[in-house]
């Protein structure tokens, strides 16, 4: 059984508490030096509205969905929240040196920007790798763009799970660590705004998924070992 949503309060992700704060006071701030400054109500209120729109779009995007979930090891759950862009048969030169099946999926500044475990098992490698920041859709932002790469094996199957920054992506968060035991679904990382996930699984996966899907990270199967 894959993740359903809770009916409880969506959280704020913990990498947002700072920003959050700081751009409040400093909205605050803004407003509080216009209101005693001479202009017309009219371009107050402009100020104001401005203020609160994007304070509620940096809101939005550092939400954290509160989730319920059971482990189902017959399945690879989405890595990442988005429209998957691409899934075709590429080779894979980092770690297993062989040809893989890859699925893209494409994070806009309004998706859920929590990357989760496909599977649950051990942490067998990890690397951050510094890169240039292609929007993220481009094909070679996987292997020019800054990036983490995490691969995670267990008894039926070992993937790899690549990060990657976009255009306005500059800070890649990844939590796990080599030889940890991980959960399926459980958080993985976190990239802010603009960015991509690649997932790379052995050839005989069945994909469950097309381009152009729209994915949930910890609740859709991008496909079955049965």
């Amino acid at each position: 059984m894959g993740l359903l949503p809770s009916k409880k309060m969506v959280r704020i992700h913990k990498e947002g508490h700072s920003f959050l704060l700081v751009l409040f006071i400093l909205f605050l701030g803004i407003n509080i030096i216009f209101q005693l400054s001479e202009i017309t109500e009219f371009y107050l209120n402009i100020i104001l509205f401005s203020s609160v729109l994007i304070f509620l779009f940096f809101l939005q995007f550092f939400r954290n969905p509160i989730l319920t979930f059971k482990v189902d090891e017959n399945k690879i759950i989405s890595p990442a929240n988005g429209k998957v862009v691409n899934i075709g048969e590429v080779y894979e030169d980092e770690y297993f040196r062989e040809k893989k099946t890859i699925v893209s999926i494409f994070m806009s500044p309004f998706d859920v920007h929590i990357n989760r475990n496909p599977i649950s098992g051990i942490v067998r490698y990890y690397k951050y790798h510094k890169g240039k920041y292609l929007v993220a859709w481009h094909t070679k932002s996987s292997i020019l763009n800054e990036r983490t790469t995490t691969v995670i094996e267990n008894k039926k199957i070992t993937i790899l799970v690549r990060q990657i920054a976009g255009f306005v992506a500059r800070r890649i968060i990844n939590n796990t660590k080599v030889n940890n035991q991980v959960i399926q679904s459980d958080e993985l990382g976190f990239i802010k705004f603009g960015s991509r996930a690649d997932i790379y699984l052995p050839l005989e996966c069945k994909i469950k998924i097309k381009k152009g899907d729209k994915t949930i990270a910890g609740i859709t199967e991008i496909c079955s070992l049965n």
